[in-house]
């Protein structure tokens, strides 16, 4: 791996993707809390999880809200990239749904169970069923598969599964060149608010309680400046806590609405965020579309890492590799030293 003598006093390079899950980022930026924890920050809004991938190997980033796939693919070498990386916090659960294109109707799709018998009788274009994840290693491609191997389809015999970056989903649904998507919020409220996608189904109803978005430190951040590293987590710990009341919760909209963050309107931003759900046939309660702390919610545990590696394995998108001891990746150690300096809730 590339590596660099950093300069202990240069702002931490953080990298983000305009999604939801980002606000945790957003508001220790925001509200101060990465200077109330001495930490200088630099953000950097990345286009997709590849670009925060490279961009950590090539120590262009020091640190990064990401998917749990990058951190594996990196620290257990699923390509040619490979490095040393750490994960001492999980940023969120949930805040995942399945968009579908208005195509496929509610009334004759359900929540997945009418998609097989479409397909076989009254599918027309001249190519397959197309949906769209994040990433391979990614929990959207996991929930994807799992929700169409829940109703009899497999990728890629019934349907083809393809990678994009969040943000561009809604316009490649709305332009007709995929059927649907799985993805973060708002990039499935913006295609329901448009009116032209709906929502079988959110990742709380498809795997409750599963964790989403990680805080993922390069090695050699790490090693060079563990104070400051230890200082970034607490910050994030802090921040987590205040995402997660509900007295914030109009101001976190405010925030992830600017053009920084997701710059999605505040409308699209309440639709996931105020605990009503409107799915793109029905206002449904949502409470736990997003959670961003509470009980062990933020610990990098064993058993989380093992939701990811077991759902890429199930799905046949695992590369034959030895995973060794999750441990060395998913740090609880870091987690706890950063808990005794964040604020008590």
């Amino acid at each position: 791996m590339p590596g660099r003598q950093t300069n202990p006093n240069s702002p931490i390079r953080l990298g983000f993707v305009p999604l939801i899950d980002c606000a945790p980022v957003a508001v220790a930026m925001e509200m101060g809390i990465f200077q109330q924890h001495g930490v200088q920050v630099a953000l950097s809004r990345e286009l997709g999880w590849a670009s925060v991938r490279d961009k950590l190997f090539y120590d262009s980033l020091d640190a990064a809200e990401s998917i749990a796939g990058v951190a594996f693919a990196l620290g257990l070498g699923f390509s040619d990239l490979r490095c040393e990386v750490a994960v001492p916090l999980i940023l969120n659960l949930h805040g995942n749904a399945i968009t579908l294109t208005t195509e496929l109707g509610p009334a004759e799709i359900g929540t997945g169970e009418g998609l097989k018998n479409h397909l076989k009788k009254h599918w027309k274009k001249d190519r397959p069923l197309t949906l769209a994840a994040t990433h391979r290693f990614s929990s959207h491609h996991i929930l994807l598969a799992q929700w169409l191997k829940r109703f009899g389809l497999n990728s890629p015999a019934d349907v083809d599964i393809i990678f994009l970056p969040p943000q561009l989903m809604p316009r490649h649904l709305k332009a007709g060149h995929i059927d649907g998507y799985c993805v973060g919020d708002p990039w499935n409220s913006e295609s329901i608010l448009g009116g032209f996608g709906w929502c079988p189904a959110t990742s709380s109803d498809l795997s409750h309680g599963h964790p989403e978005k990680i805080l993922i430190l390069s090695g050699n951040f790490l090693h060079e400046r563990k104070g400051q590293a230890l200082a970034l987590v607490a910050a994030l710990i802090d921040a987590c806590k205040l995402c997660q009341d509900p007295e914030f919760r109009n101001q976190l909209i405010s925030i992830l609405a600017l053009k920084e963050y997701t710059g999605a309107s505040e409308d699209v931003l309440k639709n996931s965020l105020s605990g009503k759900f409107n799915n793109g046939y029905d206002i449904i309660e949502q409470p736990s579309f997003h959670i961003f702390h509470g009980d062990t919610v933020n610990r990098p545990s064993i058993d989380k890492a093992s939701w990811v590696l077991a759902g890429l394995r199930g799905i046949g998108a695992l590369p034959d590799v030895t995973t060794g001891s999750l441990s060395r990746i998913y740090r609880e150690d870091l987690f706890h030293g950063a808990s005794l300096s964040a604020q008590p809730v």
